[in-house]
């Protein structure tokens, strides 16, 4: 895949300083080759980019007067644009728009143009998959399930009955999309357990990304949903009827109990754990580690928590000094 940098620059937003040319791709500085795209966060990386093979720079405002005949690609979020750049790159790449032959489709299901399915894929019946989906090797779509345009789905997802996915969404592989929620009845009698219904959904946003392993469960009686832009770590479980907002990161090995809502914006770290019927409200920042006991709330937009139960840090700071100078004493 070739690409000018004058059209790479109108796709992404970036302004283009020095002579057009024509890249292969993105690269970092150590392993960059000619014909390819590198990054300058700061202006010591930017001397480093400048002596390397590549055939262009993205750098910030800094790099606009830079003593070099090297082309650059200037914008006030280099790290971003080269995001944005690798993205384009990744979307022009052609990729086999066909349905393996041991792949197994209902005659019910409606696939849309474009549409790739892998080797023993299958697509159950009245399943509806967007124009240009990719659905990988040992993938299930089951029963009614709906798929947006331009998905991503890699080898051995598994996605339940009823789940319904946005656009641009990307399932990693091993992910479980709305399977039964962990929700039992106690017999006070005979002290044994019986399933409580779930036979609610399960609802992906567009531009949510869902990492390797990570479990999903649909809603008990209800919904369960995943609001747009939000990016999901490998090993992560959501339990049932859970709500989460936009544009929420969450780090692997994170644990949330049902009925949780997390707002928009927020931040969790890895290995978090929270307890059924939390609220985690909009921008709240948890730390790695930390828990959060069942019906709590925790607010407050920018705000770093840490420890169980989560905390402001520097109350979780104090705590530790305190607990220092005791066991000093």
């Amino acid at each position: 895949m070739k690409a000018s940098l004058r059209e790479l620059a109108g796709a992404i937003g970036a302004r283009l300083i020095g002579e057009d040319a024509e890249v292969t791709g993105v690269a970092s500085v150590e392993s960059a080759a000619a014909g390819k795209l590198v990054f300058a966060q700061d202006e010591k990386l930017l001397a480093r980019c400048m002596q390397s093979p590549a055939a262009a720079v993205i750098a910030g405002e800094f790099a606009a007067n830079a003593a070099s005949p090297k082309p650059r690609l200037i914008s006030g979020q280099p790290r971003l644009t080269f995001a944005r750049a690798a993205a384009w790159f990744g979307a022009q790449e052609a990729f086999a728009a066909t349905i393996d032959s041991t792949a197994v489709v209902a005659t019910s299901a409606k696939l849309g143009h474009g549409i790739g399915v892998g080797a023993l894929a299958v697509i159950e019946e009245n399943a509806c998959i967007g124009d240009r989906t990719r659905i990988g090797a040992g993938c299930v779509v089951g029963v009614g399930v709906e798929i947006g345009e331009d998905c991503t789905l890699f080898p051995n997802v598994t996605i339940y009955a009823g789940t319904r996915v946005g656009r641009r969404v990307i399932v990693h592989s091993g992910a479980v999309l709305g399977g039964d929620g962990f929700g039992y009845v106690r017999d006070q009698v005979s002290g044994h357990y019986e399933k409580f219904p779930q036979m609610g959904r399960l609802e992906i946003e567009d531009d949510v990304e869902i990492g390797a392993n990570t479990t999903i469960d649909r809603g008990a009686l209800d919904l369960t949903r995943i609001r747009r832009g939000t990016k999901i770590d490998n090993l992560v479980h959501i339990a049932h009827n859970v709500e989460i907002g936009e544009d929420v990161v969450i780090a692997a090995q994170t644990g949330i109990s049902g009925s949780c809502v997390i707002g928009s914006g927020a931040v969790i770290g890895g290995q978090v754990g929270i307890g059924d019927h939390a609220r985690i409200e909009e921008g709240v920042i948890l730390g790695s580690g930390s828990g959060v006991l069942s019906n709590k709330t925790v607010r407050g937009k920018g705000i770093v928590f840490w420890g169980t139960p989560a905390r402001p840090l520097k109350d979780h700071l104090k705590t530790l000094a305190a607990l220092a100078r005791l066991a000093k004493k």
